[in-house]
């Protein structure tokens, strides 16, 4: 079955069967494929095209939102160790179809402070988990200067702290995690236009959300390769005994404890500890999701090396199931279709690091190139304003493929934290 829908209704999954408006002003050079790429929707998106035709029969329909509803008793879940909570209605989701918010400071600028706010927060950090692995309760109310911190430079420039949290070492991971984690909500609730409030409660939450791991056996948070059977059962009840520890803190609000608890909810159910179905996710909840996986996949950890930004927003566009659409649209938006540090092949046959975001078009970032394809040998490294240059992107790379193992220093420089 056809359907004429705008574009903002558009989503990936989606079969598009023609699109409406002026021929020249399309930006694909085929109709009648399905919409698969992050890339190619925001590239729709950002277009003057107004209206799309969709096949139902042979896609996805436009998304229904869903809501909070508690379901009968009977349905729920059985508790383990821990009650299980009731997600608040989650308010109505915003996705501006526009570009993030402007910064406030360039990202060199910005870096400065960062720096500082990630090694503060290191310290922070290690010391909370140390007193919870000791058995102390949390004061959370002790956490709010940091989330402040954390937040106001999120709100001068997203990219800055998000991008620099990322470059944790593998014994950092644990801690680290949390505060990159912290720095992606704020993130995301801004792009969500939620209120400032909002946005340093949704903070809080990812600076939380992993408490629960303080308790885990050492050897098996810290373990250099796959988990056993048994030892992922284990790690799978963190975000219980984080729960846990929140409800004995001081001053930690329902919305974090939430987030704790049901970080590793999925939309289509197949999550833990609970196996939510979506319309019973919170709002903050969605967003944890998606910010935890996307700092995780992307971080050097003890069993493996992470994946390039860029290459990892792709990955976990094709994961189905897994996150609201809606929430990834927006985190992709926040964060950028390339993200800091992403390698990019250029259409003048050169390799380049993306150094910034620009807030105008998603897809056309500052970046820095540095190595000549044609030549196959480094070159002089360029700064090219995409927005402003004749040169464009034509894809993303792998880094490890082309032998990169130092790919940060281009951008980050200085401020590497090793």
């Amino acid at each position: 079955m056809l359907k004429k829908i705008p574009v903002s209704q558009v989503r990936l999954g989606m079969h598009i069967q023609a699109l409406e408006g002026a021929w020249i002003d399309h930006p694909f050079w085929q109709t009648h494929f399905v919409l698969e790429d992050v890339a190619d929707l925001h590239k729709l998106q950002e277009s003057q095209v107004p209206a799309v035709v969709i096949d139902v029969s042979k896609g996805l329909d436009v998304l229904v939102p869903a809501r909070a509803v508690a379901p009968p008793a009977e349905s729920r879940p059985p508790p383990s160790s821990a009650p299980e909570t009731t997600p608040a209605a989650a308010p109505s989701v915003r996705t501006a179809s526009g570009p993030p918010p402007a910064p406030d400071r360039s990202l060199a600028e910005e870096l400065h402070q960062a720096q500082a706010i990630c090694a503060e927060a290191r310290e922070q950090v290690t010391s909370m988990f140390a007193e919870a692995r000791l058995g102390k309760a949390l004061d959370a109310e002790q956490c709010l200067p940091l989330v402040n911190e954390i937040a106001d430079s999120v709100f001068r420039n997203p990219g800055a702290l998000v991008s620099l949290a990322r470059l944790k070492t593998q014994d950092d991971y644990t801690y680290m995690h949390s505060v990159a984690v912290c720095a992606l909500m704020v993130s995301l609730a801004r792009q969500l236009a939620l209120s400032e409030s909002q946005c340093r409660e949704a903070g809080l939450a990812g600076l939380l959300h992993d408490l629960g791991k303080a308790v885990m056996p050492l050897e098996v948070l810290n373990k250099p390769g796959k988990l056993t059977d048994d030892e992922f059962t284990i790690m799978k009840s963190h975000p219980v005994r984080g729960y846990e520890m929140l409800q004995e803190a001081h001053g930690a609000p329902e919305a974090a404890m939430d987030v704790c608890l049901h970080h590793h909810e999925r939309m289509d159910g197949t999550g833990y500890p609970h196996r939510l179905p979506g319309e019973r996710i919170s709002l903050l909840a969605r967003m944890g999701a998606v910010c935890d996986v996307y700092d995780a996949i992307t971080s050097n950890r003890p069993y493996k090396a992470g994946w390039d930004p860029a290459n990892s927003v792709a990955k976990m566009a094709s994961w189905k199931g897994h996150f609201d659409p809606l929430i990834f649209q927006s985190f992709v938006k926040s964060l950028g279709i390339y993200p800091v540090g992403s390698l990019v092949r250029l259409q003048s046959g050169r390799l380049a690091v993306v150094t910034e975001q620009n807030p105008q078009s998603l897809v056309t970032p500052i970046v820095k190139a540095f190595f000549s394809i044609n030549a196959q040998m480094p070159m002089t490294p360029v700064v090219l304003d995409l927005s402003q240059s004749s040169d464009q992107i034509v894809s993303r790379e792998n880094p490890h493929l082309w032998g990169f193992k130092d790919l940060d220093r281009l951008w980050a420089g200085e401020f590497l934290p090793y």
